[in-house]
Formats: C-alpha cells, structure tokens, sequence
C-alpha cells in the first residue's frame, strides 16, 4: 500500500519558472467519491490510473499505474467527468525535497500552486521566497473539487 505526505500552498510569484522547464497533464476523474478518487491522467506519452483514499490532515493511501496511453486518452474523452483538469507542472528540487507547481489552464486558469511531498507527517517544510499560504486543508484547492467548482468561478481566494 502507497501512503502520500503531501503539503499544498499558494504560489506568490513566478520565481520559480526560473528553477526549472514545465511538463503539460492532462487529468479527469472516474469517481469523485469523499472515500475515494479515481483520476486518469496523461503526461507526455504516458497513461495513468490513480486510485487515493481519503486525505485525514496531509496523509492518505494512493495507489497509481501505468496504462497505455491510448486507454488514457479514451478514458479522459469518454469516461472523465467534465471539465478535466490541464495544468503546466514545474518540478524543483530544492534541498532533499521536489516541489511541483502546478499553473492551472481552461476552467481554472489563474490558480497556481506549489505541493511537496514529505517523508512524514510533522515534517517542517522551509518554504522557498515564492510559497506563501498554506491551503493543505482548504478542500476547494484539491484538484478533484476543482472539477465540480473550478477556479474560474471563485470570488476570491482567502
């Protein structure tokens, strides 16, 4: 069994598109179940199926495979509840630890955050000069909730 450590934060500038080149995903999801997701995701020439249980702080159990990339793309057109979800992602190594920013495109351009996964929970992150708020317990900013109520409908974010 997979278990990711996860800490979500609000991006403050675009300093780190100096770090580091993007790579575009593409995701959708099966099911947006509260005990369970399932997300289908292509990046590059790569499918994936991702199954998560539920997040309890920044904890929850993930399983995640491989699959051809055609059943990936046949799943997001004809399975994915809409819209799907496309994103640029910068991945940064910064100290013993990658940072992914995630630049949201379509129904939730303007959204940009920065995830860190962590060995454990407790962990004490230092957070680089462009990471400002912590949202890890803030649920619109899960990317599963982005689905049903993407960025692009929001007033604000607080």
């Amino acid at each position: 069994m997979g278990k990711e450590i996860e800490y979500k934060f609000l991006v403050t500038s675009d300093a780190y598109k100096k770090l580091g080149s993007y790579t575009y995903y593409k995701q959708g999801y099966l099911s947006l179940d509260k005990e369970r997701t399932v997300r289908v995701r292509v990046v590059g020439s790569t499918g994936y199926i991702t199954v998560k249980g539920r997040t309890t702080r920044a904890s929850r159990t993930e399983f995640e495979y491989v699959v051809p990339v055609e059943d990936a793309v046949s799943m997001l057109d004809e399975l994915c509840i809409k819209p799907l979800i496309e994103k640029k992602r910068y991945r940064i190594h910064i100290n013993s630890l990658v940072w992914e920013v995630d630049e949201f495109l379509g129904e939730n351009i303007g959204l940009v955050v920065a995830e860190v996964e962590v060995p454990y929970e407790g962990y004490v992150v230092e957070k680089p000069e462009w990471v400002g708020k912590e949202v890890t317990d803030d649920p619109r900013f899960f990317n599963s909730n982005l689905i049903n109520y993407p960025y692009s409908y929001w007033k604000s974010v607080k």
